[in-house]
């Protein structure tokens, strides 16, 4: 380890940024596809173990260690296609792990309801609620001996105090299910009913009493509302219909009296606020909002009490209620440290002499440091990458600009380390979701590889992105295609407008949504882009339409809201309908087992754009997802990737 004396802050080695070199003629792709050593590292109560995922043979396992020699105690990891979602000590010897199918490396893993738990020996590794529970000793069962319901559950509260029981969200295993809240056994998976909301797809949130106090969500029409209750025997009372109010309210937690709630609320113009929420008298007080982008809550170490929140701006910023607070003046002296990093606490012991924290960049991945209160030290404990080197990365910095009807937008923009943004080539990237996701300041391994092949890359946050407010997600609904396309475009003449990009040499590259958008900006803007890549996206809209609706009556109605209903104009907007427009070459890949954007989109992508006698490459793995997750796979992608770059914009290629 590398010890970091902790008021010596002249003496800290930080990654030095005076690598000067421009791209090298060839990419090493090795390091960009190497798997991570480790992903997320939490400490035990009493500070015995850490627990982290790891990745184990392409998925994410989970390992337990003994934090003085680091010797592995306990393991536990599934078959492909099965990751450890999160995990959470719930006493000094026993860990609680949640599991999630993943469908690709773009894709969010999926959690698939299922609560397991291990000690941080080895023994009692149980299954305790899901629907592979059947013929388990332990398991789903409630104490009316209810034993053959198929069941998803959720964490809401570990209770600390009570080493033998959580609290957790249940839903059937349905379309349109009905959830409940549950207090479990986490060593026998013996269930009790604690309560209900008056919203069918309830998330709960409890006091520091571990007491059910609010209930949040929608039902199949998907207008959100919130209730508030005073204890285990009051009513439930509506605090906010989004259908009056004009936005959602969540809930984040209590003060440590509680006396105060702290709700996220949306505005139906600007960014989400923080306010305190009086219990008693019901007023409502403004603590924290930012003039662009919405609030992200800060806790305290036990993870239970927000005190604050993170902007995720140009550069992520934190805030918090009481700036003199223990939180706030710690915080304070990491990023005294850390200059220029994304610093956070992850976890801390009971008694809160030793905190781990992690500190990231937009040229480095993370790593991870233990803070001992009692030696005001802290060490090194694992980098998340080691085969990352901070100092050849590009660097990123925010963007600002308007688009042709005025709308603010928001993005980022990273260039080859040592190279003036001066009409360099440009690739364009925008993200995929598309509604709720946004780009933030930070690693991102695809601009980074771009990066070393001598691009810049652009990453705009157009309408419909999160983190800008309701209004600005709402301005995406139902302009697939639309509204939201200019954006991009927008942002990329912007590009030529500073100088930044030559105007000869642009392609757009995008994943999933991100594809589609790569695809449809070739259609509007024939003489903008030289190629578009399209990696594991949707390109017939009334398709994917069908495709959603099979998944529930509230499925149908987001659809609706979100993509539209009228045909004629969907299949207006699909570009594999519109192949006769697109007069450049265009990259494909996707993978046969993905479920997100299966793989007939690109099929019938690859289809149309031959007929129009349009340049064409594909790349199909018939056992891969919604991204490449097979390290050969992810790194033949990204070779075949620069390979066609280069071919029309003149960067570098992969190294053999």
């Amino acid at each position: 380890m590398h010890p970091i004396r902790w008021l010596a802050v002249s003496g800290l080695v930080v990654a030095s940024c005076m690598f000067a070199g421009v791209a090298r003629a060839q990419v090493d792709l090795a390091p960009f596809v190497a798997e991570e050593k480790i992903g997320s590292l939490k400490l035990s109560p009493t500070g015995e173990y850490y627990a982290a995922t790891v990745p184990m043979e392409g998925q994410y396992g989970l390992a337990v260690m003994r934090r003085s020699d680091h010797a592995i105690t306990a393991s536990f990891r599934f078959t492909k296609g099965t990751d450890i979602h999160d995990f959470w000590w719930v006493n000094p010897e026993r860990v609680l792990i949640a599991v999630a199918e993943t469908f690709g490396s773009r894709d969010d893993p999926l959690p698939t309801g299922e609560l397991y738990a291990i000690n941080a020996d080895g023994s009692r590794r149980d299954l305790l609620v899901g629907w592979r529970v059947r013929g388990s000793y332990t398991g789903t069962r409630l104490t009316t001996g209810k034993r053959e319901e198929q069941v998803a559950a959720r964490l809401v509260d570990t209770l600390p105090g009570d080493d033998r029981h959580v609290l957790i969200r249940v839903a059937p295993l349905a379309r349109d299910p009905i959830t409940r809240l549950e207090r479990m056994d986490v060593y026998s998976g013996r269930r009790t009913r604690v309560t209900s909301a008056p919203v069918s797809t309830a998330e709960y949130v409890t006091d520091n009493s571990g007491t059910v106090r609010f209930a949040y969500g929608a039902n199949v029409d998907n207008v959100s509302r919130t209730y508030l209750r005073a204890d285990d025997r009051s009513e439930w009372e509506l605090i906010n219909d989004e259908r009056t109010s004009g936005g959602i309210v969540v809930p984040l937690g209590f003060s440590p009296d509680n006396a105060t709630a702290y709700l996220r609320m949306e505005h139906r113009h600007g960014p989400d606020s923080v306010v305190a929420y009086d219990i008693a008298s019901g007023e409502r007080r403004e603590l924290l909002r930012h003039d662009v982008v919405d609030p992200v809550p800060v806790y305290d170490d036990s993870g239970r009490v927000p005190v604050g929140v993170r902007f995720h701006g140009a550069q992520t910023r934190t805030a918090f209620f009481d700036e003199a607070s223990p939180e706030a003046r710690f915080q304070r002296s990491l990023e005294a440290v850390f200059e220029g990093q994304v610093v956070s606490v992850t976890s801390a012991t009971t008694d809160g002499t030793s905190r781990l924290f992690q500190a990231r960049s937009d040229v480095d991945p993370g790593s991870y440091f233990e803070f001992d209160s009692t030696r005001n030290n802290a060490d090194f404990i694992f980098a998340r990458s080691e085969a990352i080197d901070p100092e050849r990365m590009g660097t990123m910095r925010g963007v600002e600009l308007r688009a042709r009807d005025g709308l603010p937008l928001h993005g980022f923009l990273t260039v080859p380390r040592g190279v003036e943004a001066r009409a360099l080539p440009l690739v364009v990237m925008p993200h995929g979701g598309p509604f709720g996701v946004f780009d933030a300041w930070g690693f991102d391994r695809d601009a980074q590889v771009l990066a070393a092949a001598g691009y810049a890359v652009l990453q705009v946050n157009f309408r419909g992105s999160g983190n800008y407010g309701r209004a600005f997600r709402m301005a995406g609904a139902r302009e697939w295609g639309g509204a939201m396309q200019d954006d991009v475009t927008d942002a990329t003449r912007w590009a030529i407008a500073q100088g930044i990009a030559d105007p000869q040499r642009i392609c757009i590259y995008g994943a999933s949504y991100g594809a589609y958008a790569a695809l449809m900006g070739t259609v509007r803007e024939p003489e903008l882009y030289r190629c578009a890549v399209g990696y594991v996206g949707v390109y017939d809209l009334p398709r994917l339409t069908g495709e959603n609706r099979r998944q529930g009556r509230w499925a149908r109605n987001w659809t609706g809201d979100w993509l539209g209903t009228d045909v004629t104009a969907l299949a207006a907007a699909s570009p594999n309908r519109l192949a006769a427009a697109i007069t450049v070459p265009v990259f494909l890949a996707a993978g046969g087992e993905d479920l997100i954007a299966p793989i007939e989109h690109t099929h019938l992508m690859e289809r149309a754009l031959r007929r129009a006698g349009v340049p064409v490459e594909t790349l199909y793995y018939p056992n891969e997802g919604h991204g490449f997750h097979t390290t050969e796979h992810r790194l033949e992608f990204y070779r075949r990737l620069l390979g066609f770059l280069h071919g029309h914009l003149g960067g570098q290629q992969a190294a053999p």
